[in-house]
């Protein structure tokens, strides 16, 4: 078995906060499986986060689901490596009202750099919202600040 350890442990064992992003988007972890790399966690779509039509913006549903299926695949690396999503293709069943929404991602497949990741939103009344797929990169974990150099 992996040894799970690191940032997204702390945060789930609620000795570090969740990320900012995380946290506007209301993130809860509800159950979680690192063994097989699926997690069901739940987010809160407040008033702020509405369109012109009065449903709940795509670029924030998306956001979730990227919340979704990446701390999926967190949980699954072991906490020496994290999850760097390279691409999100993100369908929309229905619109979203504000409230509770639940997230379930999975990993689909892992090789040894690259990871394919599946996830779902569903409203209070377990309608689909949105469904994603995703690849990942699993990269190594660094520790202190990052510096960015741009070509």
């Amino acid at each position: 078995m992996t040894h799970r350890v690191g940032q997204f442990r702390d945060m789930i064992e609620g000795r570090r906060p969740a990320p900012p992003a995380a946290q506007l988007l209301g993130w809860k972890l509800l159950a979680i499986d690192p063994a097989v790399g699926s997690i069901e966690v739940e987010f809160l779509a407040t008033e702020s986060f509405l369109n012109p039509a009065g449903s709940v913006q795509g670029g924030l549903l998306g956001a979730m689901l990227d919340d979704t299926v990446g701390p999926a695949a967190m949980a699954f690396l072991g906490g020496d490596r994290m999850a760097q999503t390279l691409e999100l293709k993100v369908s929309f069943m229905r619109p979203a009202r504000p409230g509770r929404l639940v997230g379930r991602g999975r990993v689909v497949h892992s090789g040894r750099e690259i990871l394919f990741l599946e996830g779902e939103l569903r409203d209070s009344d377990q309608r689909l919202i949105a469904t994603a797929t995703a690849t990942a990169r699993a990269v190594a974990v660094h520790s202190g600040p990052q510096q960015t150099k741009l070509a």
